[in-house]
């Protein structure tokens, strides 16, 4: 069995030089990968978090932007 998730974030964080989310952003990134998924196919939802970063959005605000997207999709 591979590692723990806090346990994989932690090491990862530490090869990218940053420090790893705390518990808030973890919940923020589950709900917007969430939120990806299922208004679109799954692959959405890791996808949707890398564009969330690479376009400098925290969890928070890419979360409140999946959120309205869906909704204008008609998603859930």
């Amino acid at each position: 069995m591979g590692l723990a998730t806090s346990d994989w974030l932690t090491r990862f964080a530490a090869e990218l030089g940053i420090e790893p989310p705390g518990p808030q952003e973890v919940q923020e990134l589950l709900a917007l990968a969430g939120v990806a998924a299922h208004a679109a196919e799954r692959t959405a939802a890791p996808l949707s978090c890398w564009l969330a970063a690479r376009a400098g959005v925290g969890p928070a605000e890419g979360l409140r932007v999946a959120e309205r997207l869906a909704a204008a999709l008609g998603s859930d």
